[in-house]
């Protein structure tokens, strides 16, 4: 049975062959928006918005998050400090102008620590997708790249990341039909094969 590595959908029931696009490449529409799983930079995305994975101090860290604030410059942490003192909670994502990436902004977007799945992780996890699709739609993005949110320091486990997190933009996107194209951008091989294993599975239900 061909899988959606083969084949991306013209609405959430048509399949279109993808001959076409490389092996690090799948996609799949939900009526007129397309969710895209790719492997690489999320600080190269060309995408109006481009989310990151924080903490909820804002403050900057380890892996995506230090990744944009370095690329983005030290404008995206004086916009966070003078906007948002307080930081944001869990679930929740707030934005900010992107600096010197070649975005238009930056959703800053707190995922849950992973604590063996007792602490509402899950809802917190679809929580911080969807308020950042929110956030992407109310700043007019018809774009927005995601990375895997929760899934380096935070220790969420990939496989359920994946499942939980296309899940929630699934819903989100056939709910509202917006934004028109989201990525999610996946920063190795690992993480890349537990996100396509998942969207296969998505699909398939």
């Amino acid at each position: 049975m061909c899988t959606v590595n083969d084949y991306a959908a013209s609405d959430s029931l048509q399949l279109i062959p993808l001959t076409s696009l490389p092996a690090s490449l799948m996609q799949i529409r939900f009526g007129p928006c397309l969710l895209e799983l790719t492997h690489g930079d999320i600080t190269q995305q060309e995408t109006d918005a481009i989310v990151n994975a924080a903490n909820r101090a804002l403050a900057g860290g380890g892996g995506v998050d230090g990744a944009i604030h370095r690329a983005g410059g030290p404008s995206i942490m004086d916009e966070t400090n003078r906007r948002y003192p307080e930081g944001c909670p869990t679930g929740q994502a707030v934005i900010t102008a992107a600096g010197r990436l070649p975005c238009r902004f930056v959703i800053h977007s707190v995922g849950p620590v992973w604590n063996g799945g007792t602490s509402d992780e899950q809802a917190l996890l679809e929580s911080a997708y969807t308020s950042s699709l929110a956030l992407a739609v109310e700043y007019e993005c018809h774009s927005v790249a995601f990375p895997a949110i929760s899934t380096g320091a935070f220790s969420y486990p990939a496989d359920l990341a994946a499942t939980h997190s296309l899940a929630a933009v699934r819903d989100y996107l056939i709910q509202d039909k917006s934004p028109a194209h989201v990525l999610f951008v996946l920063f190795d091989s690992g993480m890349y094969g537990a996100y396509a294993r998942a969207l296969d599975e998505l699909i398939a239900e």
